[in-house]
């Protein structure tokens, strides 16, 4: 494939006025599936009779298909194409979705949390090079705010209206996923006739299975901040979609699905907004700010669960959806920017692994205390952590900065 038959193929592909909200759509829907269960959980713990360390666990267990995406078919769309990876990605989130709507233990949600991890993998960061190369000069900066802010649309709506039905129709565990089925197969027929921007496609037997993770010396000093800034925001995001609704339920007696629902929904409103609203202010102030700014957040959380007050944890909700656009956006932007040319693909993939563990251990951890303990010494112990490594974060970022 030459420069001049892929420019020819991106040009012919911007033509198409549906093609970037198509795939816009494609990571939104992917993600939403993600979020369902989060009003869900509470009800699922009810019926199936798990414990709190359950929960928790079939939340994380979403990463290990991350982590299979990123590390072992990260690079796929470059290789077979764009649309046919979006289209393998669109396969595996339906089948996750079926899995989903007749599932009647905790292996079942086990699969469907993993498949729905490997989906967003592969369609994530296949969407995201699409959209770059179908905006007008490959613009990767405006690919990235879209596909980010498509991303915490998509996480608040799959909670909102997960919440809604939960709570207001028939069939809480069953008609959440056949409205998401609905919507994955409309989308995925769109997707299947969005035009491709490889020119030349090859095979799947092209596509490497090695992974490819290292962080060059010379950068790893520099690399601490970011590292810790994308962990620490996906902790909260994963904080909130594992166990928002159970704080909501047992410290401020609010067992109502949809305001469950409502409260994500919050948390990724407000991310998508700042995101798109700070979207021209330098990296490294927005990765700093994020880190100064998860101290207050996370204990506003605390304070929300020991006085069970709503407004104060409205209020905490719209801090942490600050800090997590900032921190996610941030510490990859600054991660992109320090990473040789050569080995910039490695050090990207290794700072999201570093927010895939930010987004399942501490949730974990929570569970485990909760239960030997209780909710409000979990939060705390969730809260030191958060801010013992916002700190040491935030000294190596002013350190590396000057």
């Amino acid at each position: 494939m030459t420069f001049r038959d892929l420019a020819h193929t991106q040009e012919a592909a911007r033509g198409d006025a549906l093609a970037i909200p198509t795939v816009a759509a494609m990571i939104a829907v992917l993600f939403a599936g993600s979020t369902a269960l989060t009003p869900l959980y509470i009800i699922y713990k009810q019926q199936f009779g798990f414990s709190q360390i359950t929960l928790t666990l079939i939340y994380a267990v979403y990463v290990v298909g991350n982590l299979a995406a990123l590390l072992v078919f990260g690079g796929a769309s470059d290789v077979v194409g764009r649309r046919p990876a979006a289209l393998a990605a669109m396969g595996v989130a339906i089948v996750s979705g079926l899995v989903f709507l007749f599932a009647e233990n905790v292996l079942s949600l086990d699969i469907a949390r993993i498949l729905s991890g490997l989906g967003i993998g592969i369609g994530a960061g296949t969407g995201t090079a699409w959209i770059a190369e179908l905006l007008p000069n490959a613009d990767k900066s405006r690919a990235s705010v879209i596909a980010t802010s498509t991303n915490f649309l998509g996480l608040g709506f799959g909670a909102l209206v997960s919440g809604l039905l939960a709570q207001y129709e028939p069939w809480p565990l069953r008609l959440v996923f056949i409205v998401f089925l609905v919507a994955l197969v409309m989308v995925t027929i769109l997707v299947w006739r969005t035009p491709e921007t490889i020119a030349k496609p090859g095979g799947v037997n092209q596509i490497s299975m090695r992974p490819q993770l290292s962080i060059p010396q010379e950068i790893r000093a520099r690399f601490v901040a970011p590292a810790v800034t994308g962990f620490g925001a996906m902790a909260l995001v994963g904080f909130y979609a594992a166990l928002a609704p159970s704080i909501l339920a047992q410290q401020l007696q609010e067992t109502n699905h949809a305001v469950a629902g409502a409260l994500f929904f919050e948390l990724a409103i407000v991310a998508a907004v700042s995101i798109v609203v700070l979207k021209q202010v330098q990296s490294s102030k927005v990765m700093l700010a994020a880190l100064a700014l998860m101290v207050p957040s996370v204990l506003l959380v605390v304070a929300a669960q020991m006085v069970a007050s709503m407004v104060l944890m409205i209020a905490a909700t719209a801090c942490c959806g600050v800090v997590a656009a900032l921190g996610y956006r941030g510490g990859l932007q600054v991660v992109n920017e320090i990473a040789p040319d050569d080995r910039r693909a490695e050090v990207v993939s290794s700072f999201f692994v570093c927010c895939f563990v930010g987004n399942a251990l501490p949730v974990i951890g929570i569970g485990i205390v909760s239960t030997y303990a209780s909710p409000i010494a979990a939060s705390l112990a969730f809260a030191a952590m958060i801010i013992l490594f916002a700190v040491v974060a935030l000294g190596f970022g002013l350190k590396t900065r000057r």
